[in-house]
């Protein structure tokens, strides 16, 4: 390092430049793995998270695809700081694995962790810390399993520990994968691309490192991390002060468990919110259980739509939150509670907040209830042409709510997704063999109201041969996204299925290893938002172009919104007697 960036004055203008450097750093470590991973949920749907700690683990900035892993690479990287930094017993090389939910991961196994400490000086700077969803880890089904009963069925599981020491690979490590995997050289080859964006971010902090010198960057941490924290004390000051609730229920899971009653308040007190899960059901043997750490990094989600998306993140940001939950809950599961499908109680306890403190928070900022669920699928079979093997896993689009202005985005990933993308159908006709029949926007039953909700998404897969098995769990199936303020809710969630001799299996909400033949067609049915207002709010002109659209029938138009349309769209033929009557 030069002897003369050491000494260097740490003005306001170099903290905020190193500030922006950090967040630099880590946006390059996240596209360093979407370029180099084998997977098309990764460099596809970009289902991970890539970030940056400080020595003692606290987050300093996170390039998001998922932003339900918000807050998860930093609980991985503090067990690694309790299992080896506290004990001495990690140098400059080390790399450490890690996807138990219970101690750091907190998601599911699926979603496999690497760490690797920065040496500056001979001494840990900071962290670099990443995050993937790999297609394939092994487990009694393909992909991922929706209906184990334990994590010891749900694959591999990396308790914290090195796949290199001190810069050297651990083949046994390799070797177990190789071994238990269904697709390792898929696997292996995004552990691969891991280790490159954990590579580059320490690269990164070096090189700031002896531009600006150890200190002045520290300083510029500290700066970050104290800022952060007095501007989201202040957002949350402005929230009134109360205690605010909801409650309601989760679909039953593919066991036949459920449904779960579940329930928070949230208390906001000065510049503190306190959300508490205390009365919620208990954790279930199916696999939709959550750990805490996962609760956490969904309620940072909604503490940020709550208080405001535009801050940085970092763990400065999240020091007025504090979460309760009862060990041994749904929200709060103990091991060895199976967690595959986590996602689903994840995205439910957000939406309880969503709910509880949509008419609290700023006007506009919190909409009506969204389809909620990732709508992970899995799909495995053989390669129609090429023979090999295939495991296809991912997320599926929906309807979001309509706000107090406006109405709800259409085909979206749901929150805990946050900024990830759809596999465009050529990939996925090339990558796994089978043929997409329909990508089209499903607008049944859409959450009316003055403003209406978005509409979800029906997608078709065909099998091109016998032999391919579909598993999938959709929430929101019992209990579609809800409506605000007078608007109606949407439509449930779940497939169905066209089998080759026409015949049709309607809709579900969940289902494990359901057997296709060539020429059968599962459809993946999302739901609409919520609506916000009364439908008979809704100006007719819109109401009318709705129509023109295909959205809605001309019969809706008349029944829902009391609005007397042609077929067309072009012609306003008048308004019925209950919106005269809602107008006097």
């Amino acid at each position: 390092m030069s002897e003369h960036t050491t000494d260097m004055v740490t003005d306001l203008i170099t903290l905020d430049i190193i500030k922006d450097s950090l967040q630099a750093i880590g946006e390059e470590m996240f596209y360093s793995v979407a370029r180099t991973s084998k997977s098309p949920i990764i460099y596809e749907v970009l289902d991970f998270a890539s970030g940056l700690t400080d020595e003692k683990g606290r987050l300093l900035t996170q390039g998001n695809g998922v932003a339900g892993f918000l807050g998860m690479l930093s609980s991985m990287v503090k067990e690694v700081i309790e299992k080896y930094t506290s004990k001495g017993n990690i140098k400059e090389g080390d790399i450490i694995m890690i996807n138990d939910p219970y101690r750091g991961g907190g998601s599911h196994l699926q979603d496999v962790g690497l760490v690797i400490p920065v040496y500056i000086d001979g001494e840990i700077f900071c962290y670099c810390a990443n995050k993937c969803h790999w297609s394939e880890l092994g487990g009694k089904d393909p992909g991922y399993s929706v209906d184990s009963s334990e994590i010891y069925q749900e694959g591999l599981q990396f308790p914290c520990i090195k796949l290199f020491n001190g810069g050297v690979i651990n083949e046994a490590v390799i070797e177990i994968i190789r071994s238990n995997v269904r697709l390792p050289d898929m696997s292996i080859g995004d552990m691969w691309a891991q280790v490159s964006g954990l590579r580059t971010g320490e690269k990164r902090i070096r090189e700031l490192c002896n531009k600006y010198g150890k200190q002045t960057v520290k300083d510029a941490i500290e700066r970050l991390l104290k800022n952060s924290a007095e501007y989201s004390r202040s957002r949350v000051a402005a929230i009134p002060d109360g205690v605010y609730t909801a409650s309601g229920f989760m679909d039953r899971d593919v066991l036949g468990n459920g449904p779960f009653s579940i329930r928070t308040a949230v208390t906001i007190k000065g510049n503190r919110m306190i959300v508490d899960f205390t009365g919620s059901a208990l954790q279930t043997s199916g696999p939709i259980n959550l750990s805490r750490t996962g609760l956490i990094s969904a309620m940072r989600s909604i503490f940020l739509a709550c208080t405001g998306p535009e801050q940085d993140i970092n763990d400065g940001v999240f020091e007025p939150l504090e979460i309760i939950a009862e060990e041994g809950s749904i929200f709060s599961a103990q091991r060895p509670a199976a967690v595959s499908c986590y996602y689903e109680s994840m995205q439910f306890a957000l939406d309880l907040v969503w709910q509880a403190m949509a008419p609290v928070v700023e006007k506009g900022r919190l909409t009506a209830g969204h389809f909620l669920t990732v709508g992970a699928y899995s799909l495995s079979g053989t390669h129609s042409v090429t023979g090999d093997p295939f495991v296809d896993v991912g997320p599926t689009l929906g309807g979001w709510g309509a706000g107090v202005d406006r109405d709800g985005d259409s085909a979206q990933f749901c929150t805990g997704d946050g900024e990830t993308y759809n596999i465009p159908a050529e990939v996925l006709e090339a990558k796994f063999g089978y043929r997409v029949t329909e990508y089209s926007l499903n607008t049944n039953n859409a959450g009316a109201g003055e403003y209406r909700g978005g509409y979800g998404i029906i997608l078709g897969h065909q099998a091109l041969n016998d032999n391919v098995y579909f598993s999938g769990t959709y929430g929101r199936f019992d209990y579609p996204a809800w409506g605000y303020n007078g608007g109606q809710d949407g439509s449930p969630n779940g497939f169905d299925f066209i089998r080759r001799d026409g015949s049709y299996e309607p809709q579900a909400g969940t289902g494990s290893k359901i057997l296709l033949h060539k020429g059968d067609i599962v459809r993946m049915v999302t739901g609409t938002g919520g609506g916000y207002g009364n439908p008979l709010q809704r100006p007719p002109e819109m109401v009318a172009l709705d129509v023109k659209n295909g959205y809605i029938t001309v019969k809706d138009a008349e029944e829902i919104y009391g609005v007397l349309v042609d077929e067309t769209g072009n012609t306003l033929q008048g308004v019925t007697e209950a919106r005269k009557a809602l107008v006097i």
